[in-house]
């Protein structure tokens, strides 16, 4: 039997995560099919909150990525949503976004959504996502669902009448249709012929955009690669901030001479891309890129990132684009609701969009939607493509940090880490300020110090018992040097491991 103690200590801020099989030394199976069953339960119930409908007349759908676990998983969470009377709909192998359009879809029309993945973690982890028509849950909601898990026992409800929703069929053909409008092509066209493009899903649920997208489109998608589903991840992690990752795509573009390549993560909510060259478009470049894009409808308007963004990207943005820069806080939850708020309050803002590649646009639901951003992308490059140009040309004026370093410096020996957090970043400004170090105003997360040759954020991590010391500079070596100022900050503060400065 699962614990209260133990259900709770599966939120993972928005969504639920854990281990869900064993195989790796020291990480213990945490999120059993009895979790996932219970779980699912719970969401019914708030989900029958929340609408105001009788749990019996609710529909949810249920897709998963490529873990292994997945299957497992799956059966569970369906048998616990029959079980209070949901109809209950198996998607299969589908993305994060197209989850939740499942509920925006006329043709489909849930009440509500579960997404099986755990993103771009390892083989053995796995969790739930969950979706309603105002998106995903908050971090409170999924502690309400949680609660609610808690008091429930599992039960294993007749799964005969479950109907299979081929959602990603559906997403595709709306996302070529999305294309097509874009280049202001006709229907049953193929806009992309004459185009090369690289897909690279790290072997997780990324795959059908090379299938049911591009080639659909005309677009030659030959070179793509590790685009089956396998679980196991043999080629490298999907994940697009991974350097091996990185590389891999942009190998592949060369070796194919492409015109553009395409990695997602896992479940595809993260996208990243590769120019001709070979140059990596993603975090900094990505957020230009994507702005770049955007500019020319929403002149003048706001981009929401987050905190660990360059001043190169501000500088951008600002003086190349005549957008402002809002830097938020971490977290793409975190994000996408500061820029719901600032188009509520009157703000425009087109885009929120992190550093990791998760990228909301308002005209999409405020969804992170890594195919989306690939979409915008491609009606960009058709659009340069046929005007002679290349879609590179939108970011040729972005400058980069000549060193980027980040450390994480583990808080030890106290069992309020919160509260002891807040000290060291309390110290660390005053003790900058006396040094008489410019401190960046406002600040939404951390505490972050401006040099003359670059900047340090020191912030809480958002789920970790540690905090973040990210460096930039402008020139060559010069975060030893910032990294030399800030040590003499954080002295005497016995709790922080201050020994991942001597590797």
């Amino acid at each position: 039997m699962i614990t209260e103690s133990d259900m709770m200590k599966l939120q993972n801020g928005s969504d639920v995560r854990g281990v869900a099989v064993e195989g790796v030394p020291g990480e213990p199976v945490t999120l059993f099919p009895e979790a996932a069953n219970r779980i699912a339960a719970g969401f019914a119930s708030f989900l029958a909150e929340k609408t105001g409908k009788p749990v019996d007349s609710l529909r949810v759908a249920v897709g998963h990525d490529s873990r292994i676990s997945a299957g497992t998983m799956k059966q569970a969470v369906l048998e616990g949503l029959c079980a209070c009377g949901v109809a209950g709909f198996d998607c299969g192998l589908a993305s994060t976004p197209a989850m939740f359009m499942s509920i925006i879809f006329e043709s489909t029309h849930m009440d509500g959504a579960i997404m099986i993945t755990a993103s771009h973690l390892p083989y053995n982890r796995n969790g739930l996502k969950f979706f309603t028509k105002d998106g995903g849950l908050e971090k409170a909601d999924i502690k309400d669902v949680l609660t609610r898990a808690a008091s429930l026992e599992e039960t294993h409800g007749d799964v005969s009448g479950v109907q299979t929703l081929p959602i990603i069929d559906i997403y595709a053909e709306h996302l070529c249709s999305k294309i097509r409008s874009g280049v202001g092509a006709g229907p049953d066209s193929k806009p992309l012929e004459g185009m090369r493009i690289v897909v690279d899903a790290g072997n997780g649920a990324g795959g059908f955009f090379a299938s049911k997208v591009l080639d659909v489109l005309g677009a030659d998608t030959t070179g793509s690669q590790f685009l089956e589903p396998d679980g196991m991840f043999p080629n490298h992690i999907p994940n697009p901030e991974n350097k091996e990752a990185m590389a891999a795509i942009s190998k592949a573009v060369l070796d194919n001479h492409a015109d553009l390549g395409l990695i997602f993560d896992t479940d595809v909510d993260r996208m990243s891309a590769v120019l001709p060259d070979g140059e990596a478009i993603n975090r900094n470049a990505l957020i230009a890129m994507m702005a770049a894009i955007l500019a020319p409808d929403y002149p003048g308007s706001t981009i929401v990132t987050d905190s660990v963004t360059s001043d190169e990207l501000t500088a951008f943005l600002q003086d190349e684009l005549h957008l402002i820069h809002h830097r938020y806080m971490r977290g793409y939850k975190n994000v996408i609701n500061e820029c719901i708020r600032l188009n509520q309050s009157g703000v425009v803002s087109p885009l929120a969009i992190e550093t990791s590649g998760h990228g909301a646009l308002s005209e999409n639901y405020y969804l992170d939607d890594g195919a989306y951003l690939a979409v915008k992308l491609l009606i960009a490059a058709a659009q340069a493509n046929k005007g002679g140009k290349a879609v590179g040309d939108l970011v040729a004026n972005l400058k980069h940090p000549a060193e980027s370093k980040e450390y994480r410096l583990k808080i030890q020996g106290t069992d309020d880490v919160k509260a002891y957090g807040e000290r060291v970043l309390q110290a660390f400004e005053e003790r900058a300020v006396a040094a008489g170090v410019v401190v960046a105003k406002p600040s939404y997360e951390g505490v972050r110090l401006v040099f003359p040759e670059g900047w340090a954020l020191l912030r809480m991590s958002l789920h970790d018992p540690n905090m973040p010391l990210n460096v930039e500079s402008k020139e060559e070596g010069g975060c030893q040097d910032i990294i030399g100022q800030v040590k003499s900050f954080l002295d005497g503060f016995d709790c922080l491991d201050m020994t991942v400065f001597d590797t």
